[in-house]
């Protein structure tokens, strides 16, 4: 959650000086005390949205991300998911 709450009617008075805080970090913008917006900076958002993942069939993959499939290994902490793997 974001560290700078302001409401939508400070927003709209002080655009200026809460775009420049957007820049450093997110900034909420509430409406009626609730949380309605969150204002980041370009830089931010480019970053976030360079993590969008794609979904794709089976079919799609080429044989290269096939291999890396093969290859791959859960990370050490999903053993703590193991139970979840035996018969009752």
């Amino acid at each position: 959650m974001p560290n700078l709450r302001v409401s939508s009617a400070e927003f709209l008075k002080s655009y200026g000086r809460i775009s420049e805080a957007a820049l450093r970090e997110p900034v909420s913008i509430t409406s009626h005390g609730r949380e309605r917006l969150v204002l980041i900076s370009a830089q931010e958002y480019q970053r976030l949205k360079r993590n969008d993942r794609e979904a794709l069939y089976p079919w799609e993959l080429t044989a290269d991300d096939l291999r890396a499939l093969e290859r791959a290994e859960p990370p050490a902490e999903a053993t703590a998911f193991d139970h979840e793997l035996k018969p009752e």
